[in-house]
C-alpha cells in the first residue's frame, strides 16, 4: 500500500480516473457494436447510428480515452461497413 500522503492520494486519484475511464471506454465499445447490428440487421437507420456512433467515439477520443488514430480507425472501419451494406 501507499507509504506517503501523496501515494496515498495517487491511489484514490487512480481508482476514481480508472472508473470514469472503464465508463467511457463501455460507451464506445456499446456505440460501435449498436452500429454493427444495425449493418448485419440491414437497418435503414445504420447511417443515423453510425453518425451517433462517430459522435461518441470522437468525444472520447478529444478527452485521452482512446487515442486519436485507434479513434480514426474505428470509425474508418464502421464507415467502410456502412457503406457495403
Amino acid at each position: 500500500m501507499a507509504n506517503s500522503k501523496s501515494a496515498e492520494k495517487r491511489a484514490r486519484q487512480n481508482k476514481s480516473r480508472y472508473e470514469l475511464k472503464h465508463a467511457q471506454r463501455s460507451m464506445v465499445r456499446t456505440a460501435v457494436k449498436n452500429t454493427n447490428k444495425s449493418v448485419e440487421a440491414k437497418d435503414s437507420k445504420s447511417k443515423d447510428v453510425m453518425k451517433e456512433a462517430q459522435s461518441v467515439i470522437d468525444r472520447m477520443a478529444n478527452k485521452g480515452v482512446i487515442h486519436k488514430n485507434k479513434a480514426a480507425r474505428i470509425k474508418s472501419r464502421l464507415n467502410s461497413k456502412v457503406k457495403s451494406a
